[in-house]
């Protein structure tokens, strides 16, 4: 089976994705945009200062398309504009809820509003609903009420299982079962986070007891979020070939991570308050549409052991894969100051996880959980298999042993306040115009004051 013969489906490739496709919005035609026409990903913006209602809007180039006001232009079909209007104020659930179909038909009008050979006289009737991207204030896409977490980075278990098990560092149902735990939705913020540096209890090696302070091993984890359209019905799962309808589209995620915490809390329960102090995720949610021309093979080592039945299905194994290429950037706080731009510290490609979405889709309702609109599904993190590919400083530095060296002369084991960390996406393909995410950026704040140890 081939993408073509999976029509009107979430690998569909059309005229939509043609490279020579042009818009009249000039910033879109740019070389290395990540917002051409051929992306068109999805957010909840209003203009900075103001105190209206997020409304939902459109990347291209380097300007928001308010969605509300392409409603009112009436280049939007009856039902897409219902659905646009009743994002206002609500975020994306809406529209994430009205399924496939309808996203794809927005997408449609959308690309025939801003195509630079589309009606005449659009462009000029349609200039009034654009606005420079950096006049904007982004909130959260969507209202998630659901956040799992899994650990679909073979390379990153491996590294970081090193460490703890150097002669097995895989655990035995890492290559059977989509780990996963369920994180907090309260505290997932957009791009432009501050994380205030975790207090917590952690206890040092040569200690009797533990003790309660600022994490002095913070760190970020590069991830992928995937957001969830249509959900199921509790009790009802469903099977892995229906599994992709239900993919909305994906963001860039850092699960920020206080490691010290993390090593003295996590057994037997798994990760908590190490955890959920902060996750940041972008603003923009690239389309499942919008991704099909990346969709690859999913392929593992032919040691491996083969997915159970209910893991693997045909349009998985042709296309499961998504090649999103990712890297991490770090600006110091002394980088800054001097104007000096921040550094890639790493990259590496969402196609090497171990696991797909539609896989992580499909174990997360095999038991009859019900997933919602909105729901939030992190990767793990991501790395690559070569020295320096590791998508977080625990790899980096191999557990702090080996702090990196700046260009600047600064070294880092773990983040220090006033370190910005940037999480960059994007997607490249021979004869396909590139895509990306938009940055994903959080910038480390001091520790709250200690809390009072009383007389």
């Amino acid at each position: 089976m081939s993408a073509s013969d999976l029509s009107n489906s979430w690998c569909q490739v059309d005229h939509t994705h043609d490279p020579d496709l042009k818009s009249w919005v000039a910033s879109a035609n740019e070389t290395g945009t990540d917002f051409p026409i051929q992306n068109l990903p999805l957010g909840m913006y209003r203009p900075m200062g103001s105190l209206i209602a997020f409304r939902p809007g459109v990347a291209i180039g380097d300007l928001v398309f308010d969605l509300i006001r392409a409603a009112e232009e009436n280049v939007l079909s009856t039902d897409v504009a219902a659905i646009v209007r009743a994002c206002e104020g609500e975020g994306l659930n809406p529209l994430m809820a009205a399924g496939a179909s309808l996203r794809q038909a927005l997408r449609h009008e959308l690309v025939s509003a801003l195509r630079a050979d589309g009606e005449p006289g659009l462009a000029k009737r349609l200039a009034g609903a654009l606005h420079p991207m950096d006049e904007v204030e982004m909130s959260l896409p969507c209202r998630i009420n659901g956040y799992t977490d899994f650990y679909t980075g073979i390379h990153h278990a491996t590294a970081v299982g090193k460490l703890f098990r150097p002669d097995n560092p895989l655990l035995p149902n890492y290559k059977w079962v989509p780990i996963g735990y369920h994180g907090r939705t309260s505290s997932i913020g957009v791009s432009g986070q501050s994380v205030r540096r975790p207090l917590g209890q952690t206890k040092a090696p040569d200690a009797e007891t533990p003790t309660f302070g600022p994490s002095s091993r913070l760190d970020y984890e590069l991830e992928v979020g995937a957001l969830v359209s249509q959900g199921n019905e509790l009790g009802e799962p469903f099977g892995i070939e229906d599994a992709e309808r239900h993919l909305f589209g994906i963001v860039l995620l850092n699960d920020w991570s206080a490691r010290d915490v993390q090593a003295w809390e996590y057994q037997p329960l798994g990760p908590f308050l190490a955890k959920n102090f902060a996750s940041t995720i972008s603003p923009w949610v690239v389309t499942s549409e919008a991704l099909a021309p990346f969709r690859q093979a999913f392929k593992r080592q032919r040691s491996d052991p083969a997915p159970l039945p209910y893991l693997d299905g045909q349009a998985n194994r042709q296309l499961g894969a998504i090649g999103i290429k990712l890297e991490v950037h770090l600006q110091t706080a002394a980088m800054r100051e001097r104007g000096d731009q921040a550094v890639k510290l790493m990259q590496s490609n969402f196609a090497d996880s171990y696991w797909t979405v539609a896989q992580m889709l499909t174990h997360h309702v095999s038991n009859g959980c019900n997933l919602q609109p909105g729901d939030l599904l992190g990767s793990g993190t991501q790395s690559g298999p070569d020295a320096g590919q590791g998508g977080s400083l625990l790899e980096l530095t191999q557990g702090g042993k080996h702090a990196i060296s700046l260009p600047n002369g600064e070294q880092r084991s773990f983040l220090q306040d006033g370190d910005s960390v940037s999480i960059v996406g994007f997607c490249e393909a021979a004869g396909r115009r590139r895509i990306g995410f938009g940055a994903c950026v959080g910038t480390v704040l001091p520790s709250p004051v200690k809390p009072h140890k009383g007389d």
